[in-house]
């Protein structure tokens, strides 16, 4: 006797290739015409299998995309255990993030375009590194792109520092998958010891307070040069500041110092603590409508990360719920204070600041 069972797929990468579902029920063979679910609609795909009546009630399974090294990976680009559903229910509706490429994590080809330039400072002896990460098609492309302006340049893409990475092109890759390549990361180094000091707005105890000077020179001096040398869309809405710690309160104080120019705010774990003074500026400080705020924190940083990130979003918001729909908070219940934490949530800060993708 035969049952049928029905496998549901959504999953939100562009690819041709198509997608199959092995498991116990077809002794995990690959390739079979049976096992080919079929597109249902744009990024939704099923098959109707029939499962005998030898089988064990619990099936165990995986989703591939072509043939071998394809399978399918978790949000992290990780290979995932076999799912498993019960035979008698019939149906069972799966999520898969990634793909695998020729068993890498990602497709090389989406990799951004990696370029260094050392950019004059004023009042500095020596030039500022800044590593660009282009469009992997910005090259065969003719279109303009948004930017985003990254804090502590040392940690976004490839090796990081001591510290750790974001890998900031290998989440751009992720989401060039996706169709969601167009964005132009614009990394921009810290200046070692005296990163406390360009960080902070206040002249405190823990800071020195010359962020606004950093902050003039992020926009009259490394944005007028991407501006002019790179295709971008210069306004602020396309145009974000980035960064996490000191770096992340920096960007708070830049998207308030100048809403003109950051209309895009992608702050993790802000050392709000060392600034009281922002809640105050972020009263008084009018955004233009769309502006957009995406804010992180992990409870397991502090006692005082995730209220300190719920005290900013109140002093930011508007006077109704619905003019407020530009402030997006993530809290990680596990989240500690890593640099490859802000990596996992990197790819969806970008998704819903530039592209939309809740």
């Amino acid at each position: 006797m035969l049952f049928p069972f029905r496998f549901e797929l959504t999953t939100p990468a562009v690819d041709d290739r198509p997608v199959f579902v092995t498991g116990n029920f077809c002794e995990w063979a690959t390739g079979l015409d049976a096992t080919q679910l079929q597109p249902t609609g744009p990024g939704t795909y099923a098959v109707d299998v029939l499962l005998d009546e030898s089988l064990p009630d619990g099936l165990d399974y995986k989703y591939y995309r072509g043939g071998e090294g394809s399978l399918e990976l978790d949000d992290e680009g990780e290979l995932t255990p076999n799912r498993t559903a019960n035979r008698a229910d019939g149906l069972e509706k799966d999520y898969v993030p990634f793909w695998q490429w020729n068993g890498l994590p990602i497709n090389p080809a989406h990799l951004p375009i990696e370029q260094v330039l050392y950019i004059d400072e004023p009042d500095q002896p020596e030039p500022r590194r800044v590593q660009v990460a282009l469009p992997y098609d910005y090259v065969t492309s003719d279109q303009a792109y948004p930017v985003l302006y990254m804090t502590d340049g040392q940690n976004i893409v490839g090796e990081g520092s001591g510290y750790g990475s974001w890998k900031a092109e290998f989440r751009m890759a992720q989401l060039a998958s996706r169709g969601q390549q167009g964005v132009i990361i614009v990394a921009v180094d810290h200046a070692d010891e005296a990163r406390m000091g360009e960080y902070t707005v206040e002249a405190r105890k823990a800071g020195l307070g010359k962020g606004d000077a950093h902050i003039n020179f992020l926009v009259n001096t490394v944005k007028a040069h991407i501006d002019a040398n790179y295709r971008t869309l210069p306004d602020a809405a396309h145009t974000g500041i980035g960064g996490s710690s000191l770096g992340g309160l920096l960007a708070v104080w830049a998207g308030l110092r100048r809403p003109d120019v950051f209309g895009r705010w992608l702050v993790f774990s802000p050392a709000l603590w060392i600034s009281p003074g922002v809640y105050a500026a972020a009263r008084q400080q009018p955004l233009p409508a769309d502006t957009k705020i995406y804010l992180y924190g992990g409870e397991a940083e502090s006692r005082n990360m995730v209220p300190t990130l719920h005290r900013l979003q109140n002093s930011l918001q508007c006077a109704t719920e619905d003019e407020c729909a530009y402030l997006q908070i993530a809290v990680d219940p596990a989240g500690k204070h890593e640099e490859w934490r802000w990596s996992r949530e990197f790819g969806k800060a970008v998704a819903w600041l530039f592209f939309n993708v809740q």
